[in-house]
């Protein structure tokens, strides 16, 4: 996740998350099964981890992130959650689908990721969800800033584009289209867009 600041000892904060937070639980709600196992890949500070499994209470929470950082921040977090449903985050870099330490889940749920990472890495979360998902067949689901073909970009996310680009040339929003083109050659056919606070989108993908 992006824009992580220190908050207080391992503890991070995405400044985002307080507001996407509310609109993100109102899809997921739609989308979550009643009850089952959630991975959450790319969980960043863990705040949303924190926020969803207190709300969702018969699902089973799982975080994971390839930083260190970021899963030291989730363990922090995770100490002072008084529920039983949000489980110790894994170590899982989206970009290696075959070494993913999770191998089924009823829902993939992946925030801010894709437009901060090279696009390796999207294909590895289409890949490595086709696995997880194969049995349950339940929905991806991606929140994040896109560029729409056939709607004007908006200026902040041409700016965002543009500083993503300078920080690092593989980063990046990223096209819906390619995003869709990429599903269904994985296996995921697109069910449904949501529109979100701050010119984002929630995408929701499913098995084919």
């Amino acid at each position: 996740m992006a824009n992580l600041s220190d908050d207080e000892g391992a503890k991070k904060h995405a400044p985002a998350t307080l507001r996407n937070r509310i609109p993100l639980l109102a899809a997921l709600r739609e989308h979550l099964p009643d009850s089952g196992t959630v991975l959450e890949v790319a969980s960043g500070s863990g705040e949303h981890a924190v926020f969803f499994a207190g709300e969702l209470a018969n699902i089973e929470w799982q975080p994971s992130d390839p930083d260190p950082e970021a899963l030291a921040s989730i363990a922090a977090y995770r100490e002072e959650y008084d529920g039983s449903n949000l489980r110790e985050a894994l170590m899982l870099d989206a970009s290696a689908p075959d070494d993913w330490p999770v191998k089924k889940a009823d829902a993939i749920v992946c925030i801010n990721m894709i437009h901060v990472s090279p696009w390796e890495a999207t294909r590895g979360l289409f890949e490595g969800a086709k696995k997880v998902l194969a049995e349950s067949g339940g929905p991806l689901i991606l929140y994040g800033p896109y560029i729409e073909p056939g709607v004007e970009t908006a200026p902040s996310n041409v700016e965002f584009h543009e500083s993503l680009k300078s920080r690092n040339p593989e980063w990046g929003i990223r096209k819906v289209d390619k995003v869709d083109e990429l599903a269904e050659a994985v296996g995921f056919k697109w069910d449904v867009r949501y529109k979100m606070p701050a010119n984002n989108l929630t995408l929701v993908f499913s098995p084919a």
